[in-house]
């Protein structure tokens, strides 16, 4: 390992520090979108050059606590990273509102890219140690954790002609380790051909619906170059669509504004 680290050349830093004279990669002077970042006790597995390279890219992320706050904060996408949903099921079930929010917000085309917790928690329900719960409900399946491991180890994946973020035939490497797996899969798109590894079934990994991703697979920016400017141009397009929309809707009731009464228009 040593020796192949060795003979490997050097690595472009992924995006600028503070006081740095040796990056060369190019950032955004100001972020022009938000991705809300849930971050407290059941998710809490994020690679920090993750974070660094969805900023690099455009984005501003914004915390959030999937336990405690009842409403979505107000983003362009959002991330749900990896952690220990089952341990904390019967809080997150109880957070009904930021649920049913997060569940409407999907149906409504906000980008979600969510990695192995993230992807339970979006589920229809969680079971453990025989009790269930109800998730976000946004994916049309259900979660069942096992006492082995149903994935464990690096992973090596081809994007599919589906995929959001990469073009069709793309390899990106990751790595999984989940001790769950999913049951009454609905009609689903699948985002990964898993040629190394587990993912969802041994075959597949990245469950896609409208425009979540949502896998088993955990990333990192620099074994999947594109996957930072990818979700926030995704972000990015989210946040225009809603601008058109408001304007239209703007504009029709200013059209309708204006009604005739008795020949006079008020």
């Amino acid at each position: 390992v040593l020796a192949l680290a060795h003979s490997a050349p050097d690595l472009t830093p992924l995006m600028c520090r503070a006081a740095s004279d040796e990056c060369r990669v190019t950032r955004h002077p100001t972020p022009d979108t938000r991705i809300g970042l849930a971050q407290d006790r059941a998710f809490s597995f994020y690679y920090p050059d993750n974070l660094e390279a969805l900023q690099g890219a455009g984005a501003e992320l914004v915390p959030f606590d999937t336990l405690a706050d009842s409403c979505l904060p107000d983003v362009d996408g959002l991330y749900l990273g990896g952690g220990f949903p089952e341990v904390f099921m019967d809080e997150l079930a109880a957070n009904e509102s930021l649920r049913r929010e997060m569940r409407e917000a999907i149906e409504d085309g906000l980008p979600v890219y969510a990695e192995c917790g993230g992807l339970m928690y979006l589920a229809r329900s969680l079971t453990w140690e025989g009790r269930t719960q109800p998730m976000v409900g946004a994916l049309p399946c259900e979660v069942e954790m096992t006492a082995r491991p149903q994935g464990h180890g690096y992973v090596r994946l081809q994007a599919t002609g589906d995929h959001p973020f990469f073009p069709a035939g793309s390899e990106i490497h990751g790595h999984e380790f989940h001790h769950s797996r999913l049951k009454n899969v609905g009609d689903v798109r699948f985002a990964y051909r898993v040629t190394r590894g587990s993912g969802i079934d041994g075959y597949h990994d990245g469950l896609i619906y409208k425009n979540v991703l949502a896998g088993y697979t955990h990333l990192h920016a620099l074994g999947a170059p594109g996957w930072a400017e990818g979700f926030v141009k995704a972000a990015r397009l989210h946040k225009a669509r809603l601008a058109r929309s408001f304007k239209s809707r703007r504009l029709q009731i200013q059209n309708h504004a204006v009604v005739n009464k008795g020949g006079k228009y008020v």
